[in-house]
């Protein structure tokens, strides 16, 4: 054989005895599952819960208020002069605007405030499913909630040793 050829084999011999010797460890989790464990997730629901009402009770008075003058609007409109006709119009518009910002604005609130409270439990969640994947020398780590593992062979489920890391029962 011509040294490149026998370099070739001895380069393609050495790389699958690396690849042989490599092992890999699989492994998946239900993030949804553990997330719905945490203690923690609890209280943001709470949390997150309680900011909603507030956010209803104040679109709910808004609504009542943009109502009862649309109502006495339609009640007095006939008899009312074309210039108070159009203030009257005017100030329903603006208050139908102000529901519509107001809904626009609860809603980003709505997303900003789970992003603040769910932040650090994805964060907590994310550091244990780590710490075990390290300590028990996994190579990858699936997350079965999202539905894209369709097939593995071999894979641990590693739940059990993620809420012992995190105390759960």
């Amino acid at each position: 054989m011509t040294k490149p050829i026998k370099f070739f084999i001895a380069g393609a011999f050495v790389c699958s005895s690396l690849f042989a010797s490599a092992q890999i460890k699989l492994g998946h989790i239900n993030s949804t599952q553990l997330l719905a464990m945490m203690p923690e997730t609890k209280t943001a629901d709470s949390t997150l819960q309680k900011f909603g009402e507030t956010l209803q009770a104040q679109m709910k008075t808004m609504t009542a208020e943009y109502d009862s003058k649309v109502a006495e609007y339609q009640e007095k409109a006939n008899a009312m002069a074309e210039p108070i006709k159009a203030a009257k119009e005017k100030e329903i518009r603006d208050l139908g605007d102000r529901i519509q910002d107001f809904q626009e604005s609860a809603q980003t609130s709505v997303q900003k405030k789970k992003e603040e409270v769910y932040s650090p439990i994805i964060k907590k969640a994310d550091e244990a499913i780590k710490a075990v994947a390290k300590e028990k020398s996994y190579t990858y780590i699936f997350d079965s909630s999202v539905g894209a593992l369709l097939y593995t062979t071999d894979s641990d489920d590693i739940m059990s040793m993620v809420k012992e890391k995190l105390k759960l029962k």
